[in-house]
């Protein structure tokens, strides 16, 4: 009697399970991860305390403008449900370890560190985005196509590049450079508070995964290169970035082109002076 039961109430069963089936389908796919929660979002305002950021001589200070930034995508990603947390959120330093190991102590989380460029030349400009490891490009296209699509600035590429902040950590994690604060347009864009929300909010598209608008073409003189992820659009922002130097090895670059040097007048004087020996030149 049991098993005819169990019989005749599976058809009922049928369109009831077909039907939470279409329901899940048609719920939308969690941002960014692919877990089944958000991700916790670090966010780290560059800069801070007596770091200043930028070049001597610099009128806008960078600290001020990455922090009010990071401040106003905290409160966006935090209304869209999201947990954030801020490597910094006053006026304080932060040190670059202390800045990864907050990154690092958490699992199913992305980092998204925020600053403003700066050169000596006047009229750079543009927006850029850095990520290191593979896991991070992603993540790095989908924030520098939203960012550059909501400016009028110039799209300077993604860029694989080794600094501390995106080498040492263990989740995905880029820099944005929002701009440099040496161009006066882009100066003057990054004092008005309309426009750091709107930096904010075109970051927050892109943790969020966001579809972005077609962006324009990498300025002119950089070199592309294959891209690690899937391109939308047939737009490769990706560009060739210089390796990273450090103080070290540019000290070491100054002092082999000073050994060669000597070494030539060495040669030099050796031949007109034979009992001069190169020890004696030092």
């Amino acid at each position: 009697m049991a098993m005819a039961e169990k019989r005749l109430r599976a058809p009922k069963r049928a369109p009831l399970f077909a039907l939470v089936a279409i329901a899940l389908s048609l719920l939308p796919a969690p941002a960014w991860s692919a877990s089944s929660s958000l991700p916790t979002v670090v966010i780290d305002a560059g800069h801070g305390g007596f770091d200043r950021g930028g070049i001597p001589g610099q009128a806008v200070a960078e600290k001020s403008m990455t922090l009010d930034v990071a401040l106003r995508l905290r409160r966006i990603l935090h209304d869209a449900g999201y947990r954030v947390v801020m490597t910094r959120d006053s006026d304080v330093f932060v040190t670059l370890g202390d800045r990864v190991r907050i990154a690092n102590s958490y699992g199913n989380a992305i980092f998204v560190c925020i600053h403003f460029n700066a050169a000596t030349r006047a009229g750079a400009n543009g927006i850029e985005t850095y990520y290191y490891s593979n896991q991070s490009a992603a993540l790095a296209a989908n924030i520098h196509r939203q960012v550059v699509a909501g400016t009028t600035s110039e799209n300077r590429g993604i860029r694989r590049r080794g600094y501390f902040v995106l080498r040492r950590t263990s989740i995905p994690a880029v820099l944005v450079e929002c701009g440099f604060l040496t161009n006066p347009t882009e100066a003057r864009l990054a004092l008005q508070s309309s426009y750091r929300e709107q930096l904010a909010q075109r970051i927050a598209n892109g943790v969020m995964n966001k579809r972005a608008p077609p962006n324009r073409a990498v300025v002119a003189g950089l070199t592309h290169v294959v891209p690690p992820v899937e391109q939308p659009f047939n737009t490769n922002d990706f560009v060739r970035a210089e390796p990273e130097r450090t103080g070290s090895s540019h000290h070491s670059s100054k002092s082999s082109k000073k050994s060669s040097r000597h070494k030539k007048s060495s040669t030099s004087t050796t031949k007109k002076k034979k009992k001069k020996t190169p020890e004696s030149d030092e």
